[in-house]
């Protein structure tokens, strides 16, 4: 089928403009209701009373003199015409202004003429064409941009511009520069995920080696994980690796307003790649086309996504072959993904990309440490124990917020409390010193924060303390920093200890002020989420045990279990935070002597450390599960130290 091209359309149009122009009947243009004239014959026109409204443009302009109805038949040889609103008139160039302005006052005292005589003056052509043709031009510009912002800007290869390249695929083939080149090695932490992605690039250099034994070279590969942790990174790692095209692109590029754009990208991505085999197609946030779908086809707004989903599922796993072409994509919510679009022969790995431990918290700081100015002392360890839960792109947010402190404070290198600073700046927000609080109010907001750090510091299981402050930060008044220990399960026991510490501080508020205040609603926000968690979803209720009623329909709204269930769980929901609520006043009540030191130290202080709490209740007799892997991780540093000597020594004694 040829390619139309849209320039003969133009052509076209102004063609059309231009006999409309020229062989117009009226309207302002020239028509047959106008003749140019000599002079002379003007001057026989007005003699006979020819003219009724004389026009004189100066310098040396044209010379209009409009004549009457009555002698349309003498002067133009045709019938009349004036019935259908157009004036006729005749064109006459002159030479002087001086014998013109003679012969017309002779005229007039002589009753040939009796109109009127207007002076005028030259037209511009240009901006009569401009007032002709403007219209029509902005029209054809208006035509022009719409067409190149349906075809994404790109032309046709015989220089016309074509419409149907809204269905072509946006993906980028991304040219790897030595400057810009991501490798393994940059991506720190995250070995079993590393693993898995080597192998997808090992398949494609060497393929030979696996077909030989019988085995299929896997096609996909599902890159899971929270935001921030790094899935981006080991794609662009695998580009910097593999010697092979690699494709870029985003979910959202397949989706587009017009019907059917989606499953034509699908299509004309999965023709470049098959040209380039072997390569990698990489799809971010897959979830915006591969999200689960909807059993309600009446929400027409599904339709086209559903549709690029099918091609998608089609070109991946169908009737044609990929061979060579292995599909890499990234999601945070694999929850909602199509089932078909998990199964084996389409994404036939899930690569779950977590959240850094301790010790790969240590290596991603080592990464991002290495363009700061730091002090040379620096311990590492801390703060990769500073900063339970954080991210890749956390940590490196930290790294980078740290700099910018001590650069406001002129330092000449970034030091511990730089860091410390921006992990406070990233988790509670920007100190407010401005704001002002009454006696009263600091005083309530130190036994509160002093209640949720007896209590941690008392509780086999709680989250050890790292700092206390009633320095108000971000929509908070005061904040307690702890380092949580790093779990894979969780007991109800520990659950229970951490629910009571959350309870401490509204504990305090009662018992040692006598009223509560607004300053619990997160506590309590958290505390009424993690019952329902343990009840509705963990099974850890008296009177709903091994039952749980978590449900992953998208599109299920209906409760999956009953009013009376429902009834049940909030007696049970509610009866272990009041349990916990009073387990907490119980502590505090018998700790209340050093909770009243505690309190008072932060009225005085405004921030206090582990080191105060320490001081005050004695050492915690749990050691923390952080501490074992530091002294962990600290050993095995060691070994490899000594293995390195041993080695070195060793060829030192061969040679």
């Amino acid at each position: 089928m040829p390619r139309f091209n849209l320039t003969w359309l133009y052509v076209i149009i102004v063609v059309v403009l231009g006999w409309m122009f020229f062989n117009s009947e009226g309207n302002g243009m020239i028509g047959a209701m106008s003749k140019q004239a000599t002079y002379s014959e003007f001057k026989e026109y007005v003699e006979r009373g020819y003219a009724s409204r004389i026009e004189v443009y100066k310098d040396q302009g044209p010379l209009n003199m409009y004549v009457k109805g009555e002698h349309i038949r003498d002067v133009f040889h045709k019938g009349n015409d004036s019935e259908k609103g157009v004036e006729p008139y005749v064109t006459v160039k002159y030479g002087s202004i001086d014998k013109l302005e003679e012969f017309i006052d002779e005229q007039q005292k002589e009753g040939h003429f009796k109109g009127e005589l207007i002076y005028k003056e030259q037209d511009n052509m240009f901006w009569r064409i401009i007032g002709n043709f403007g219209p029509f031009l902005l029209l054809i510009f208006f035509w022009i941009f719409i067409m190149r912002r349906m075809g994404g800007g790109s032309s046709s290869s015989n220089g016309g511009m074509n419409i149907f390249n809204v269905g072509r695929s946006r993906a980028q083939k991304v040219e790897v520069d030595e400057k810009t080149k991501v490798t393994f090695a940059d991506v720190a932490g995250q070995a079993g995920a590393k693993q898995e992605v080597r192998e997808i690039v090992e398949f494609l250099k060497n393929p030979k080696k696996f077909t030989d034994l019988g085995g299929k070279i896997p096609k996909g590969a599902l890159l899971v994980g929270p935001p921030g942790t790094g899935k981006t990174l080991l794609a662009k790692a695998v580009a910097g690796e593999a010697d092979v095209p690699f494709f870029s692109m985003s979910g959202s590029d397949f989706v587009e307003m017009f019907v059917g754009v989606g499953a034509s990208r699908v299509r004309d991505l999965f023709r470049q790649a098959k040209e380039a085999s072997p390569c990698i197609i990489f799809i971010d946030e897959i979830d915006a086309v591969g999200r689960a779908r909807s059993r309600n086809t009446m929400m027409g707004g599904n339709d086209e996504r559903e549709s690029t989903l099918n091609q998608l599922l089609t070109e991946m796993d169908g009737f044609g072959t990929n061979s060579g072409v292995i599909i890499l994509a990234a999601t945070n919510r694999a929850d909602i993904l199509d089932k078909a679009l998990l199964r084996a022969g389409r994404f036939d790995r899930q690569i779950h990309v977590d959240l850094p431990d301790v010790n790969e918290r240590k290596a991603i700081f080592k990464v991002h440490l290495r363009p700061l100015k730091i002090e040379k002392d620096l311990d590492i360890d801390f703060l990769a124990r500073q900063t339970p839960g954080f991210s890749g792109a956390d940590i490196a947010n930290v790294c980078n917020e740290a700099a910018l402190i001590a650069a406001r404070h002129n330092k000449k290198s970034v030091t511990k409390d730089d860091f410390l600073s921006a992990v406070d700046r990233i988790i509670g927000g920007l100190e407010k010193k401005t704001k002002v609080l009454t006696v009263e109010e600091k005083r309530t907001i130190a036994l509160h924060e002093a209640g949720h750090a007896t209590i941690s510091w008392n509780l086999q299981y709680a989250n050890p303390l790292v700092k206390v402050t009633i320095v108000p930060r971000g929509r908070a008044l005061g904040a307690a920093w702890y380092l949580p220990e790093e779990r894979q399960i969780t007991t109800k026991e520990q659950m229970l200890d951490e629910m009571c510490a959350l309870l401490g501080g509204r504990a305090a508020e009662e018992l040692f002020t006598g009223h509560i205040s607004s300053g619990a609603m997160n506590d309590l926000e958290r505390v009424t989420k993690q019952a329902y968690g343990m009840i509705a979803y963990m099974g850890m209720s008296d009177r709903l045990p091994n039952l749980c009623y978590y449900n992953n329909e998208e599109y299920q709204f209906a409760k999956p279990y009953s009013e009376d269930t429902a009834r049940l769980i909030d007696e049970e929901v509610q009866k272990m935070v009041n349990e916990q609520y009073e387990r907490a006043k119980a502590i505090l009540t018998e700790k209340k002597d050093g909770h009243a030191q505690l309190a008072q130290l932060l009225v005085e202080r405004e921030v206090i450390f582990a080191e105060d709490v320490k001081e005050i209740f004695g050492p915690r007799p749990w050691a923390s599960r952080a501490d074992e892997i530091i002294e962990e991780m600290d050993e095995e540093n060691e070994n490899e130290n000594l293995n390195e000597n041993d080695s070195e020594n060793h060829d030192t004694e061969t040679e």
